[in-house]
């Protein structure tokens, strides 16, 4: 099936919600209705009479109103809602206007599809007295002609006595079939023909709506309206032959579109580009952007790590209410003013989707934090990759270009739910900065820019590693590691530990091998005879004998074990694992006190 055909699935299987009003949701809008903010409430008696009007506030919901295909579109041009308007259509100064609003609603209210509340407000507006009553009640202002100085004010009514306690006609179930059975038997009129979505002969949708990201109110999805350069001419005769989609299919499965957005894909929405993943059925599922499940614990050790995923993965899998269940992932992204483009989709089984959820989050994670595991957010592997430095309340950040973020983000959505590799480009970004602490402002603190590009780059490496070598990178130091590039890592975090050893506590300035960190990854053996040669000079005498004993010792093992490698290769630029062996050897220099002191006391 594709997007618009499980759109349907989703707006059927969530039919109970539709028009309905729930606490911090969006309201699921039903079929030939749109949704509105309304700026004034005009309150009726039954039989017609005025009764109040109140301003609607701002942080009032917005709410269903009937519309047709046209008004729905409405531009420029005039064309009038059948219930709730603009004070321009509903009031009598703007004929033009007023006409066709009177006209449709007349229309439907004396049709056999009539509801009560219409009979009270077309004797309501028919007497022309909304301006008087507005200004008396203080809610508009009028000019020297008579006509309000805001006329873009959104009318919704109210009737007492009828559909009490819930008596707006936004609230009227009865009210939105009132108005789904009058302007379809108006559509039943027209030419049918087959709808591609649902195999039904039915009517179909001249017009398919729009806003369905809220930031590009005018894109759409489905558009034909090139009349002048006809993009169709030697394919079809009329542009509709492209694309016959049924009027309902289409209210459907747009709305469905839209609520979904609005539901979650605020939330996840990086530059323009819009991220959408969910259940057709309404079960909860895990984001493809956001983490695999909330896990309340957190794990210092792989082991422990490893479990709770695969506890998390089995709290999943036994939610779903059928094996078969589908997940849905979509990216939309405007690329015109007027055009909605789906740059990514994909569906699959549940089961299929939690696998893959568990698999990235399995490989793709390091120690974080205060040295507890975890797997770095999509949207922290773009911004550490591909950000700039910026400085928000007083904090620096890494933030990447709005572009930047919707491509890349994608590109990494492809790699965890399609389980495809790592990209290189992504992986080597991170390796580049990691290798240049230099760049970024306190970078030996433990919550620096610096300390959280190291993290996400050695997860993402991880990740690399097994994508494309099947390699198991050990989350636990392996001294006898045969990569050159891992002992030199090591190497650099020793002597970094040595200088760091000899500072006072108030003292925070990188120590030498830090900030030779960028040459030391291209020329390691030249540079790292340099470093040890400073720390000889200024700061192997200034520690303990002890100390000085167990680090010398530390040097000589790490390389008798880059001695075992060619020494023709002992000079060249280091792979990005060096990264994952200085951190694992700073690590384990960086334990308690108390276990660095049993092991000064051993020696």
């Amino acid at each position: 099936m594709g997007l618009l055909q499980k759109a349907i699935e989703t707006y059927d299987a969530h039919s109970q919600y539709v028009g309905t009003e729930v606490a911090g949701h969006e309201i699921l809008v039903p079929v030939s209705h749109i949704l509105a903010r309304a700026d004034i409430e005009i309150v009726l008696e039954a039989d017609g009479r005025f009764s109040s009007a109140r301003l609607v506030g701002k942080e009032e919901p917005k709410i269903p109103i009937p519309a047709t295909e046209k008004s729905a579109g409405r531009t420029s041009g005039a064309c009038a809602h059948p219930l709730c308007d603009y004070l321009s259509y509903i009031c009598h100064y703007n004929e033009k206007k007023h006409n066709l609003y009177m006209n449709q609603l007349t229309d439907w209210a004396t049709s056999v599809y009539t509801h009560p509340m219409l009979i009270s407000i077309l004797t309501y507006v028919k007497k022309n007295t909304i301006l008087d009553d507005l200004k008396n009640n203080g809610i508009i202002t009028l000019n020297e002609k008579g006509i309000p100085e805001k006329e873009d004010l959104m009318i919704r009514w109210r009737v007492y006595g009828i559909g009490t306690p819930n008596d707006g006609c936004w609230q009227q179930a009865s009210l939105f079939q009132a108005f789904q059975d009058w302007y379809l038997s108006k559509k039943e009129k027209e030419q049918t023909a087959l709808c591609m979505l649902t195999g039904e002969d039915t009517f179909l949708a001249q017009q398919h709506q729009s806003k369905i990201i809220p930031k590009e109110s005018k894109a759409k999805l489905i558009s034909a309206n090139d009349k002048s350069g006809f993009t169709y001419r030697g394919r079809f005769t009329d542009d509709w032959q492209a694309l016959t989609v049924g009027y309902v299919a289409s209210q459907k499965a747009h709305n469905a579109l839209i609520w979904l957005i609005e539901e979650q894909g605020v939330r996840c929405t990086f530059g323009k580009r819009v991220f959408l993943c969910w259940n057709p059925k309404g079960v909860e599922i895990c984001h493809a952007v956001g983490p695999f499940g909330n896990r309340n614990k957190v794990s210092v050790k792989p082991s422990d790590y490893r479990q709770e995923l695969k506890n998390t993965l089995n709290g999943y899998l036994s939610q779903l209410p059928e094996k078969n269940s589908s997940v849905v992932i979509a990216a939309f992204d405007a690329a015109t003013t007027g055009r909605l483009s789906v740059t990514y989709y994909n569906e699959l089984m549940g089961s299929d989707y939690l696998e893959r959820l568990y698999r990235w989050d399995e490989h793709c994670c390091w120690y974080g934090m205060h040295r507890y595991i975890q797997s770095p957010s999509l949207y922290s592997i773009v911004n550490c990759a591909f950000g700039k430095q910026i400085t928000e309340k007083g904090k620096e950040l890494l933030k990447a270009d709005e572009k930047i973020w919707g491509q890349q983000m994608q590109r990494l959505i492809a790699c965890r739910v399609d389980g495809a590799h790592m990209p290189t480009d992504i992986m080597r970004a991170l390796v580049n900065r990691a290798s240049r602490p230099e760049a970024y402002k306190n970078s030996g603190a433990k919550d620096s820019l610096w300390q959280k590009i190291l993290f996400t780059a050695c997860a993402v490496i991880r990740k690399y590693r097994y994508d494309y070598f099947k390699e198991e990178c050990e989350m636990e130091l392996h001294t006898e590691n045969p990569d050159r590039s891992y002992q030199f890592g090591r190497l650099l975090a020793v002597f970094e530990k040595v200088e760091r050893s000899t500072y006072t506590n108030d003292e925070k300035r990188e120590p030498y091998a830090i900030r030779m960190l960028s040459a030391f990854s291209q020329r390691p053996m030249y540079i790292a005879n340099n470093i040890e040669q400073h720390l000889e000079r200024a700061y192997f005498s200034r520690l303990s004998p002890a100390s000085r004993n167990y680090y010398k010792k530390l040097i000589g093992e790490i390389l008798e074990q880059i001695y075992l490698t060619p020494q023709a290769e002992w000079n060249l630029a280091l792979k990005e694992t060096y990264l994952m062996g200085y951190y694992l050897q700073r690590n384990e220099l960086y334990k308690s006190k108390k276990e660095e002191m049993n092991e000064e006391v051993a020696l």
